[in-house]
């Protein structure tokens, strides 16, 4: 036996039975976790990815049955407010099951897409074709006959602006399919099984929210490309510890401080031949973070430094090559991406942009050489992300988190003044206009309700896409607060059959890191936390400093220490909730969380054993240098720079001083966090003399959709829990 599978049967060897804490599992409420599990909490059934067509006619969505995440296509027709079902993956699969390439897996991981069946679509620019992709085979649907054809195999298909073609990738490299002949034509020739043309390299997939490695050209003649060469880029390998049969899987993984892929941007004609390479000093800003080829605009795009605190925006000329710089950026602590910007009007004019120059993020107007026209908003708007714009009638829509548990739909001139709130009230509103400006989706989440697909023209409502979800057998007794002069967003739930004058144990669930709001008034986002606290519990989540939408400051707080203020502001908002709400019984604290929250919930017990009497961490990141580069670097810095950072943010640091019941869970499979983070920490205790608990998810990654596994996991870990709380 090798000296890991030594160390994994004896940190298994600390697991409980099943009878030291677990009662049985009718008495811990299974059948609603049940249904949590196989709803995927409830969401399943309804309407997602709602997308007005072009001609402003009809919406398209995807929509699954209430317990099978099985998506279809669906229609609703503007003009008579019906809805049809249009595809259904049965149709094309003919009774075949659903295989997928490691590419297209490790794709819907980074995209967090736990359905099958169809998971995304787009539409031609003249409504009249679909092009959906299942079981790693392309399909065309035409609306009108209802015709479907099959085209070629590939990954993230996109048709053409005049819908003639579709481009996608296969085995690394990038193709044209036309539509009219059938031909297909191949673009690219990768040299190496680790350079891929035309797919975004893992970290601008997993850190930049860039999912694209290719876009077509206006005039549909061009085609512009990443190339990315990972030979450079350290190699893991991820294995299905339950099947040692199968081979590992080797996946380049970059570490902070080690080489990243080498990218660059080419252009290429749609008949072939060579491409033109976009000249940029790819030494001094190595990131492609941002590519757009809008209609009316060039092909423009955002690059960073390594360090993420300066980004420059080009324009690119597709024949030679050569840039214009459009503006620059700098921040002394880092530069956070806006995906939704740049935005270029149709004629050419200027372009929409975000900045937080200002100390909050705002949407600019600039001029097509990158001049500052006007704000479009206030620091005070809250400025989240740009929706749409409409260059004709000179009007932009953009989502505001003026309030950050919340998220509100408004609409500003390109002339500048005030903004004009289209949604008011808790919760969140999301929408996704059509290319014609005058229809939209919106999807809203509020704290009454799980979320609604509203259809809308500017001047009134059409109706909702209908769902088919299930229903929760009970709504979420929620309470939201604001505490101390700093403003810390807080949630609490209380249990349904809550006795003002008892004191409850309290459970802290937790996210707390960067670019995640963990407080939000929805009835979804508190609706597990009910299941805990109606088994005895007070319920608490604490947004601090280093979450999102409430201005520069607030956010850098956490530079060079991500074991500092996002454990302090727990504690300290924590402390305030026990002055103000006496029911909470702060000498019985238990905190649970996944990913970064469960690095927060292993650290506060390794490091505030005062305040958190027990554990729960779930793929927790460990030790930041085995994270990735984009992630990491941009919040500790290169680890030879600031390596004092790097070990106070290490769980392995503080793991000797463990005093509290600590259960580890984590995904053998997962390639976001591997599975050795837990390994590691589990050595680090055992070495230590600290007890623990390990609960290994064999196949399972970073994410856990299966409702077994899902059912028997919280089942566990209510009973540790419990066990240590005693509600």
């Amino acid at each position: 036996m090798t000296r890991a599978v030594l160390l994994v049967v004896a940190v298994l060897s600390w697991l409980p039975s099943p009878a030291s804490g677990a009662e049985a599992p009718d008495k811990l409420g299974a059948g609603f976790l049940r249904q949590h599990a196989e709803t995927r909490g409830f969401k399943l059934g309804r309407p997602t990815l709602a997308q007005p067509t072009p001609d402003g006619k009809a919406v398209l969505f995807l929509r699954s049955a209430a317990r099978e995440p099985t998506q279809s296509l669906y229609e609703l027709d503007v003009a008579s407010g019906q809805t049809r079902e249009l595809l259904t993956p049965a149709r094309l699969l003919n009774g075949a099951g659903e295989q997928l390439s490691p590419e297209e897996h490790a794709r819907r991981e980074r995209m967090r897409v736990t359905s099958t069946g169809f998971t995304s679509f787009t539409v031609s620019d003249d409504s009249a074709r679909v092009l959906v992709s299942l079981s790693g085979q392309l399909y065309v649907y035409e609306r009108k006959s209802g015709a479907v054809r099959a085209l070629a195999a590939g990954l993230d298909p996109q048709l053409s602006p005049d819908g003639k073609r579709v481009a996608f990738v296969r085995d690394n490299d990038l193709y044209v399919f036309e539509l009219a002949s059938g031909k297909q034509t191949r673009l690219t020739h990768s040299p190496h099984p680790r350079v891929s043309n035309g797919l975004a390299e893992f970290v601008a997939q997993e850190e930049m929210a860039r999912m694209h490695g290719f876009w077509w050209s206006p005039d549909s003649r061009q085609l512009a490309f990443e190339e990315a060469d990972s030979r450079p880029v350290e190699t893991f390998h991820l294995l299905d510890v339950t099947h040692p049969e199968h081979e590992a899987e080797a996946t380049p993984y970059p570490r902070p401080g080690s080489a990243n892929a080498l990218v660059r941007l080419g252009v290429i004609s749609v008949n072939g031949g060579k491409p033109t390479w976009i000249k940029w000093d790819s030494n001094r800003f190595p990131y492609l973070c941002t590519v757009v080829w809008d209609q009316g605009g060039p092909l423009t795009l955002a690059v960073e430094s390594r360090d993420q605190r300066d980004l420059e925006l080009y324009t690119a000329e597709p024949r030679s090559g050569a840039i214009t710089r459009l503006l620059t950026e700098h921040d002394d602590a880092w530069l956070n991406l806006d995906q939704s910007v740049p935005r270029w009007l149709p004629d050419g004019s200027g372009f929409a942009w975000s900045s937080e120059r200002s100390g909050q993020k705002q949407l600019e107007l600039r001029d097509r050489k990158g001049a500052l026209v006007r704000p479009l908003s206030s620091v005070s708007d809250g400025y989240d992300q740009l929706v749409d714009v409409d260059g004709a009638a000179r009007v932009a829509w953009f989502s505001a988190a003026s309030e950050p548990t919340d998220l509100q739909l408004v609409r500003v001139s390109l002339e500048g003044g005030a903004v004009t709130p289209i949604t008011t009230g808790p919760g969140l509103h999301e929408a996704v206009f059509g290319k014609n400006h005058q229809l939209y989706a919106l999807q809203t989440s509020t704290p009454d309700a799980l979320p609604r697909t509203i259809v809308h023209t500017l001047d009134r409502v059409i109706g909702e896409l209908p769902n088919i979800g299930e229903t929760p057998p009970f709504a979420p007794n929620v309470e939201y607060t604001t505490i101390l002069p700093e403003g810390f967003r807080a949630q609490i739930v209380r249990p349904r059959a809550y006795q003002p004058h008892r004191k409850y144990p309290v459970i802290v669930d937790v996210y707390g890191g960067p670019q995640v709001h963990h407080v939000q008034r929805t009835f979804a986002g508190a609706l597990f936390d009910q299941w805990y606290a109606d088994r005895g519990f007070i319920v608490v989540s604490i947004d601090g400093r280093g979450t999102p939408d409430r201005g520069r400051a607030w956010e850098r707080a956490l530079a060079s220490n991500l074991a500092g203020v996002t454990l302090d502001d727990q504690v300290t908002a924590l402390k305030a909730l026990g002055a103000k709400y006496p029911e909470l019984d702060l000498s019985r604290v238990g905190i649970v969380g996944w990913s970064f929250g469960g690095y927060l919930a292993a650290l506060a017990v390794l490091k505030r054993p005062d305040v958190f009497h027990v554990g729960v961490a779930g793929a927790p990141v460990v030790d930041w240098r085995d994270y990735d580069t984009f992630y990491t670097e941009r919040y500790l810095g290169l680890p030879d720079a600031n390596p004092e950072a790097y070990r106070q943010s290490s769980l392995l640091t503080w793991a000797p001083k463990l005093e509290r019941p600590l259960l580890i869970v984590h995904g053998t499979r997962d390639d976001n966090v591997y599975f050795f983070h837990s390994l590691k920490l589990c050595e680090a205790l055992f070495r230590a003399h600290r007890p623990f608990e390990l609960l290994p998810l064999p196949g399972l990654t970073h994410m856990v959709p299966d409702p077994l596994v899902k059912e028997a996991l919280y089942t566990r870990i209510l009973g540790t829990l419990t066990n240590e709380l005693k509600p």
